[in-house]
C-alpha cells in the first residue's frame, strides 16, 4: 500500500485539485448569471473541453496559432470566474455584461471546439504567378536517406493511413500522421514514404 502512495505523482493531485476549484467557481459565475440546474453543471464542462482541444492541437504541431488562441480564450473564462467568485463579484447582483458573457459562452465555445477538432490538413497549392514575370525554375535538392522504420510501425501507420482516407476521403498528410503516431517529424516523414 505504501509503495503504491509513493507512485502519486504530485503534479498530477495538484492538477486534479486546481481543475475541482476551476470547476466549481465557473459552476458558481454560471449560476450566478441565470443558469441554473443542468445549465450551469455544462458550463465548466465546456471550458474544460475547450482547453483541452486547445491543449492537444499545441501538442500535435499543426496550427499553433489556433491552439494558442483558443487556449488563451477558454484559459482567461476560466481565470475570470476563479477571481470573480473570489470575492469581487457580488452574486446577487450579478452585471448586464457578465449574464451577456455568459449566456455566449456556448457558441464561443462551440466554434472554439468545432474549429480544432476539425481542421482540414494544409494541402500545397501552387501559387499563380502574376501576368509577366517568368517562374523561376525550381532546384532539385538531394533528399537525404530515410531512417531505418521497423516493418511494425509502418504496417501500423499504414492502418492509421487506410481509416484517414475511409473518414475524409483524401490521403493522409505527413503532419496529421505524425501527430496520430506521437513521432518526431523525421521519422513521420520516413514513414510517409514508405506508405
Amino acid at each position: 500500500m505504501r509503495a503504491h502512495l509513493a507512485r502519486v505523482d504530485p503534479v498530477l493531485v495538484q492538477a486534479v485539485i486546481a481543475a475541482a476549484l476551476s470547476f466549481a467557481h465557473l459552476h458558481d459565475i454560471a449560476r450566478a448569471a441565470g443558469q441554473d440546474g443542468w445549465k450551469a453543471w455544462a458550463y465548466p464542462v465546456s471550458v474544460d473541453l475547450l482547453l483541452v482541444a486547445a491543449w492537444r492541437r499545441l501538442r500535435s504541431g499543426s496550427s499553433p496559432a489556433a491552439g494558442w488562441c483558443w487556449f488563451v480564450i477558454a484559459l482567461a473564462a476560466s481565470l475570470g470566474a476563479n477571481v470573480a467568485t473570489s470575492g469581487l463579484l457580488d452574486t446577487s447582483a450579478v452585471p448586464a455584461w457578465l449574464r451577456i458573457l455568459v449566456a455566449g459562452w456556448p457558441a464561443v465555445a462551440f466554434l472554439g471546439g468545432t474549429l480544432l477538432a476539425h481542421h482540414a490538413p494544409a494541402r500545397s497549392e501552387p501559387v499563380p504567378t502574376p501576368p509577366g514575370p517568368e517562374p523561376e525554375p525550381l532546384v532539385s535538392v538531394p533528399e537525404p536517406p530515410s531512417a531505418p522504420v521497423p516493418a511494425a510501425l509502418v504496417d501500423h501507420a499504414r492502418k492509421v493511413a487506410d481509416e484517414h482516407r475511409a473518414r475524409t476521403g483524401v490521403p493522409i498528410d505527413t503532419t496529421t500522421l505524425r501527430a496520430r503516431l506521437g513521432v518526431p517529424a523525421p521519422l513521420a516523414e520516413a514513414i510517409a514514404a514508405r506508405l
